[in-house]
């Protein structure tokens, strides 16, 4: 089973502010305890929604945005990719997740697994996904 750990955006984060010395040094310490687990499977931070864009589907043409966008709330700002044997196995390492904006201060991680190959009926389509070694 894999799971995305999903890390919120804070106003700090879309300003562009790296993370200190102090938090990098605890995300890699949670980072290398996963790899020595054998579950990561990636992980990286993301650059401000101003260095990105939107398209929006209506018919045509697709329409793009630019960023950056306001909600903060409902944008990413990493993520962490694991691969574990069960659901309350994840949700034990997404718990020892360390506060991404700082101890005693409000944070947000949200939790979704990935869909699997098995996951879909069989046929062509998801035969041609196979084969490229997706999902």
């Amino acid at each position: 089973m894999r799971f995305m750990i999903l890390v919120k955006a804070t106003a700090e984060t879309e300003a562009g502010a790296m993370p200190e010395e102090s938090m990098l040094a605890k995300m890699t310490d949670y980072h290398e305890a996963l790899a020595q687990a054998g579950v990561l499977l990636d992980a990286a931070g993301l650059q401000p929604s101003a260095k990105g864009w939107r398209i929006r589907y209506d018919g045509d043409p697709r329409l793009v945005t630019e960023g950056p966008f306001t909600e903060t709330k409902e944008l990413i700002a990493g993520y962490t990719l694991i691969r574990t044997e069960t659901r309350e196995e994840a949700l034990e390492w997404a718990r020892r997740f360390p506060n991404p904006a700082g101890e005693s201060q409000p944070a947000e991680l949200e939790v979704r697994q990935l869909f699997e190959f098995e996951d879909f009926d069989k046929g062509e389509a998801i035969e041609r996904f196979r084969r490229l070694g997706t999902l």
